[in-house]
């Protein structure tokens, strides 16, 4: 086995702690599913945030999910002009056999602008 890192983002309405919630819980489990990850072979969770988002750690909806014994850690990113509002990307670590030509990297809503070879629809 080697440690693969897997990619996804997406983007929020509104800075309010459900929309992060829903949104990262929705972005972790299609992440996990197209990439048939087994929560006992995930090393660690990054999760980051554009500046705008501060109403709730993003790594919450991973422990709702029951993801209790991963590590997580949450980022604050920098302020860049221009760049993309309210969006919330995230760095999966997993242990597995997949080769890095099968990781399937995921972005949603308005950060399918960021790589839209990797949007949701473009994987299947």
């Amino acid at each position: 086995m080697v440690l693969r890192g897997i990619r996804g983002a997406t983007t929020v309405d509104t800075n309010s702690a459900d929309n992060i919630l829903k949104e990262t819980e929705f972005l972790l489990i299609k992440l996990i599913e197209e990439n048939n990850v087994d929560s006992t072979d995930i090393a660690s969770i990054f999760f980051s945030l554009t500046n705008d988002l501060d109403a709730q750690f993003p790594a919450l909806a991973a422990r709702k999910m029951g993801l209790v014994d991963v590590p997580l850690l949450c980022l604050n990113e920098i302020n860049i002009p221009n760049s993309i509002q309210r969006c919330i990307r995230i760095l999966i670590h997993v242990n597995t056999n997949t080769p890095q030509k099968d990781i399937h990297h995921i972005y949603l809503k308005e950060a399918i602008s960021l790589r839209p070879d990797k949007a949701l629809n473009a994987i299947k």
